[in-house]
């Protein structure tokens, strides 16, 4: 889970799927540090730009709504590295909007984000980044 916060997707998926080796990825040590302590060790901190995995290291990758907080280069990079590090699966979801009323609606409350657009602006991102996983947009209506 890139992005993971504290946690508590991987905690989880570990008590759903048994023997499911899970592991996150956050910038956040303060996050990170707050984890509940039987997930911290499958915890690191790194920058979703830059993974510290090695190529194909894992079997899939997720990122929920973590990418759109980079720069477009840096978020064209994160999901290169998305590709990069998993073998199979990839999936992401991202800030979007479908008209001038949600966006609107989407400035109001965004805090983090520094890439978002219409869902037509990801599609070309993503074809830009190479990016062949899955994907979704949470939209503020």
């Amino acid at each position: 889970d890139v992005g993971c916060a504290k946690g508590f997707l991987v905690q989880d998926l570990l008590a759903v799927c048994p023997g499911l080796e899970a592991f996150g990825l956050d910038l956040s040590a303060y996050a990170l540090a707050h984890a509940a302590a039987q997930v911290r060790p499958r915890l690191v901190r790194g920058d979703a730009a830059w993974l510290p995995f090695e190529d194909g290291s894992v079997d899939a990758v997720i990122s929920i709504n973590t990418v759109h907080n980079l720069n477009r280069p840096l978020c064209a990079q994160a999901l290169r590295e998305l590709m990069r590090v998993s073998r199979r699966h990839r999936y992401v979801q991202v800030d979007a909007y479908r008209s001038p009323e949600e966006k609107a609606i989407f400035l109001q409350w965004v805090l983090t984000a520094k890439t978002h657009g219409e869902p037509d602006a990801w599609r070309t991102l993503f074809q830009e980044a190479g990016y062949d996983g899955d994907y979704y947009w949470t939209i503020t209506e």
